[in-house]
């Protein structure tokens, strides 16, 4: 999860950079602008991750569950 979040600090710190820069601020603003955008993408990258990671671990368990049940072939019920 802590690579995630790395990953996604230093994705936003280039967003936040390059539009900064793009919009033509100054330097005090660019850095304010990439440290916030750093900030906010590095918090839904951590979100997102416990997200995935939980649905990745949930199939698993269910195609493990899947394996160790055996299959049952039921025959509906004949009407008389």
């Amino acid at each position: 999860m802590k690579s995630f979040m790395i990953l996604g600090a230093i994705v936003g710190f280039l967003i936040g950079t390059s539009f900064s820069l793009i919009g033509n601020d100054s330097w005090p603003t660019v850095l304010w602008h990439a440290g916030g955008a750093a900030l906010l993408v590095a918090l839904l990258a951590r979100w997102w991750s416990r997200v995935w990671l939980q649905n990745l671990q949930d199939a698993i368990e269910q195609r493990r569950r899947a394996r160790f049940v055996p299959a049952t072939n039921h025959k509906p019920a004949s009407k008389p």
